[in-house]
């Protein structure tokens, strides 16, 4: 027979404001096979969980039910605890009368009538429960870092610091990421290459790491400690091995009006080309929508210069099979696309720029050489304005509604910038709130303003629009109860930022949830805000959410310190709440197998009776490995063969009927 004990958690006045923990406590009291019920003020507490112990011991209990806060903060604790006085930690059943209790009921006689109902449909499905012995798996020694910007690097670079192998796989030629785009990085005015040039010639040098660049994740396989990953490496046309990125290639190559993307497509750059000085690797790619030899089998100048022989138009795709037994997910961010912000002339007028086309021009490496000119003529403009917020904290559907965190200090640094090297330009700034969260950012700011005399117009911009050669920029001015009307040289748009279209995929092969903004969720915001709800999967930096480059850095070192404490153990061990078939009543049908996300489920032939009697069936199988236990199969079979440990349908059902008894 169950000997179950209950206790109730009065966190605080958390629960305790609105449930009254002492009825309920009496009512539990009285439930079938319950023979010991308590509360305590904090049942996390150390306090509260020596009480839980000292029960399973007194009582001899066979499960306990605590009535608590959710199971996502403390399902854990409890499990240990009740480990540690000798019950089996699967024989542990939380009640959650916090958030779907307390919080959100104002009426404290409902709060604790469900707060009843709560803690008896967990006895219920106690009493049903089995104890669970979770297996163990193996754990491969080698981490996958998805994206080679900032945040990828600084966490393949801590991985390997601590003496395990790391992959870095980065769709673009060249390892840097936006971080490489930077002339500047705020509040220190640092200059972004040299800062970043460094680690990715450490990244290069380091022979625990291996970069994968101009290459995607093609499919991902297994489960944390053992994941399959296929490597898709994008043919450069270039051998790697041989090219010495001497440059004599592209100075020979007579196509030269493809868009360089580095640059922000304000210039050209010819068919084959290496993105940027620093470059890592330093190997040149050729471009086969731009290259003649590609297209029409003609040319091939830069394969007879190529003193080393490198250039090989043969050269096909090829995919890499690796494992791992991590995954960090860094695949960075885009600006957003202005097509629906016609108000602001973008798309009609040259001058109108978005900041990181600024940053490009004001590069030294830039498709001006670091000088500032208008992209129309070429001439130095004499009054530049900036609009803040395109695009962000946007409401009306067209932009983003979330603040991208980074345009108001970013636009502090060039209007900075500009007045320093140019003094005689003038620089207005239209912004709806200057928000600088970050150490030194309010100082930061308030040297734009007074120091270098930017001119700050508390206002929206309703329009830009071009008359007589100048760009006149249309707004209101809030604080003076104005309008206003700027004729201006250079428009600058400070542009909200979203993550890298490549995410959804990314986050389809890796069972990743993402936002209404396409950020990827995090297992829990404030607890593990590095970690997924796929174990073995971890996130750093703004494909995570908004951040700028030291917080970015901060994210990629805490997830590399979790792959750290993931790769140092040997063993892992599993989730013993697993799917499982009936091979009695499954008929074979593959459903389970079309909607499972882990690949957990295959089929095998297996013969039923004997003799004359003995039938061949087709028959499902679960690789309790592999299975992650989220019950898409148990609700998919339509011959009920398929169950879940743990959370059976008995159990369930057992539950909704002590929902609903009265």
């Amino acid at each position: 027979m169950q000997r179950i004990g209950v206790f109730i958690c009065h966190c605080g006045t958390n629960i305790a404001a609105t449930v009254n923990v002492e009825k309920v406590t009496e009512a539990l009291r009285k439930e079938p096979c319950v023979v010991f019920a308590d509360n305590y003020q904090y049942m996390c507490s150390e306090n509260g969980q020596q009480l839980i112990k000292n029960k399973i011991k007194e009582y001899n209990l066979t499960g306990i039910v605590v009535c608590a806060c959710s199971p996502r903060m403390h399902e854990g604790t409890f499990r240990k605890t009740a480990e540690a006085a000798g019950l089996n930690p699967y024989m542990v059943e939380i009640a959650n009368i916090r958030e779907q209790c307390s919080w959100i009921h104002k009426d404290i006689d409902e709060a604790t009538e469900k707060a009843v109902i709560l803690g008896r449909t967990a006895i219920a499905k106690l009493t049903l429960n089995t104890p669970l012995t979770a297996g163990e798996t193996g754990v491969t020694k080698r981490a996958l870092v998805i994206g080679g910007g900032i945040a990828g690097i600084q966490c393949a670079l801590d991985i390997a610091d601590a003496g395990y192998e790391v992959d870095i796989v980065e769709k673009r030629p060249t390892i840097g990421g936006r971080m490489s785009q930077l002339d500047k990085t705020f509040p220190t005015l640092d200059c972004s290459a040299c800062i970043l040039t460094p680690k990715m010639v450490d990244c290069a040098q380091s022979e625990k790491i291996k970069l994968f660049t101009y290459s995607e994740v093609e499919e991902v396989k297994g489960f944390v400690g053992n994941f399959k990953v296929k490597i898709k490496k994008k043919a450069r046309y270039v051998d790697e091995t041989k090219c010495t990125g001497c440059g004599v290639c592209m100075a020979n190559c007579p196509s030269k009006k493809g868009l360089n993307a580095f640059n922000m497509n304000l210039n050209t750059r010819p068919a084959i080309y290496i993105p940027f000085a620093q470059a890592i690797p330093n190997v040149a790619v050729i471009d086969p929508e731009q290259c003649i030899k590609l297209k029409t089998g003609k040319c091939g100048l830069c394969q007879m210069k190529c003193g080393v022989g490198a250039i090989d138009y043969t050269q096909k795709d090829e995919y890499v099979d690796r494992e791992y037994g991590a995954i960090v997910v860094a695949t960075g961010f885009k600006p957003i696309d202005l097509t629906n912000f016609n108000e602001y002339g973008y798309a009609d007028n040259k001058d109108v720029i978005t900041s990181l086309e600024l940053e490009r021009l004001m590069n030294a490496a830039g498709p001006t050489k670091g000088v500032l000119l208008r992209p129309s003529d070429n001439e130095h403009p004499k009054v530049i304005t900036f609009i803040q917020c395109v695009g962000s904290r946007d409401v009306s559907g067209c932009g983003k509604p979330y603040c991208s965190k980074i345009c108001c200090m970013y636009t502090a640094k060039h209007a900075m910038l500009i007045r320093e090297k140019y003094p005689d330009t003038e620089v207005h700034v239209f912004y709806i709130d200057v928000r600088t969260p970050g150490k030194n950012y309010d100082e930061f700011y308030r040297r734009a303003v007074e120091q270098y005399g930017v001119d700050y117009i508390k206002g929206m911009v309703g329009k830009v629009y071009n008359e007589n050669g100048k760009l006149m920029v249309q707004g209101s001015n809030l604080l003076d109860n104005t309008q206003v009307v700027i004729p201006s040289d250079l428009v600058v748009l400070a542009t909200a930022i979203e993550p890298d279209p490549s995410v959804r995929d990314i986050a389809s092969k890796l069972t990743i949830s993402i936002d209404t903004n396409n950020f990827l969720t995090e297992a829990h915001a404030k607890l593990k805000p590095v970690e997924c709800a796929t174990a073995g999967v971890f996130l750093a930096g703004v494909c995570q959410g908004p951040k700028d480059v030291p917080e970015t850095v901060s994210q990629a070192s805490a997830a590399a310190s979790k792959v750290i404490g993931l790769l140092a153990k040997d063993k892992l061990k599993g989730n013993p709440c697993v799917a499982h078939s009936d091979e009695m009543m499954c008929t074979g049908c593959s459903q389970c197998a079309r909607v499972c996300p882990y690949g957990a489920i295959t089929y095998e032939d297996k013969t039923f009776g004997r003799g004359a009697n003995a039938t061949v069936r087709r028959v499902a199988v679960v690789n309790p490995a592999v299975c992650q236990g989220c019950g898409a199969c148990t609700v998919t079979c339509p011959s009920g063969a398929m169950d879940l440990h743990g959370f059976s349908s008995s159990q369930i059902l057992k539950e909704i009927d002590f929902i609903c008894k009265k």
